[in-house]
């Protein structure tokens, strides 16, 4: 067993770190704050009418752990055999699972910066978010929340939530599509799940963006207005908790109400996020707890603007 051991990073600096792993003779990558060790082949046993890449349980000091093999799941040929293999311990949207893998590198510290998006969607397939670009190398980070989510659609946020409790959640506050939402989401399949459950909610005006940095020139535009920030940590260009900490330094954007919606929220991710400022914390498979923070938000707004005018 190998704990996997941290660097402490200053809050908001746009800077994390990755485990470099291989599949095949590709390099991969996972956030650190994904990952909670790295284990021998430690067997496993076969879950029936599983996917094929769902190859079993196994236990873990005690605890069953469902076994994924990222190498079936992207059709990877490996001549490594699952016995020299290794085994990557992740949790995130409060589901914990091996990843089985053919080697782990080592970790890297990265800026968010260095995550190449402009392949993403065209040639690096549906499982490829970003391509960190490292020594002479190109290293892949993947979409582990879509992968976990395709391979056991039970665990998937669109179930999460019923549309019609949400709506019962909105009915008075007024007219909906004056509040302007704008989310900052890197991954196309959550992007979907939250407009879905928002626009559920009834919240119309919404603006999609698919980084921290795109985020962050529309709030900064001239005239422009929003009434909340969603924002995901774990993202390229500038990362949720850079993003927050901009927003919070900058005198016209720091009453900014932010809610951070991620699948890494461990207890010191929320509280590096509460520190800088985001007044929501919300771990990803809650997503319904969108529409009720941001009734939160707008009704405690309100209230502030009642006793100002009063």
């Amino acid at each position: 067993m190998q704990e996997v051991k941290k660097v402490i990073t200053e809050v908001g600096t746009n800077e994390w770190q990755v485990v470099v792993f291989f599949l095949g003779d590709q390099s991969f990558a996972i956030n650190v704050d994904k990952t909670r060790e790295i284990l021998r082949w430690p067997g496993c046993r076969v879950i029936p009418d599983s996917s094929a890449a769902m190859i079993g349980i196994t236990s873990v000091r005690g605890e069953v752990l469902p076994m994924v093999d990222l190498r079936v799941f992207l059709k990877i040929k490996t001549k490594t055999e699952l016995e020299q293999c290794k085994v990557i311990i992740a949790e995130f949207n409060e589901i914990k699972l091996g990843f089985v893998v053919d080697a782990v590198e080592r970790i890297y510290r990265i800026n968010s910066e260095d995550l190449d998006s402009t392949l993403t969607g065209k040639y690096l397939g549906d499982w490829v978010l970003y391509v960190i670009k490292r020594d002479a190398r190109n290293v892949l980070l993947l979409d582990y929340e879509a992968i976990v989510q395709v391979i056991s659609p039970q665990i998937s946020m669109s179930q999460k939530w019923d549309a019609k409790g949400i709506h019962e959640l909105t009915q008075d506050i007024g007219n909906l599509s004056a509040y302007r939402i704008i989310v900052a989401e890197d991954s196309p399949l959550i992007r979907a799940q939250v407009r879905d459950v928002l626009t559920a909610g009834g919240f119309s005006n919404l603006t999609i963006c698919s980084d921290g940095k795109e985020a962050y020139d529309k709030i900064m535009k001239e005239g422009a207005h929003y009434d909340v920030l969603i924002t995901d940590v774990e993202m390229p260009r500038l990362d949720g908790l850079a993003l927050t900490r901009r927003l919070k330094e900058n005198p016209v954007t720091r009453d900014l109400p932010i809610i951070v919606f991620s699948s890494i929220m461990a207890q010191d991710i929320k509280a590096k996020a509460a520190s800088i400022g985001a007044k929501y914390q919300i771990t990803k498979p809650e997503v319904s707890l969108l529409v009720e923070y941001v009734v939160k938000i707008i009704k405690e707004q309100k209230a502030k603007e009642e006793r100002g005018a009063a």
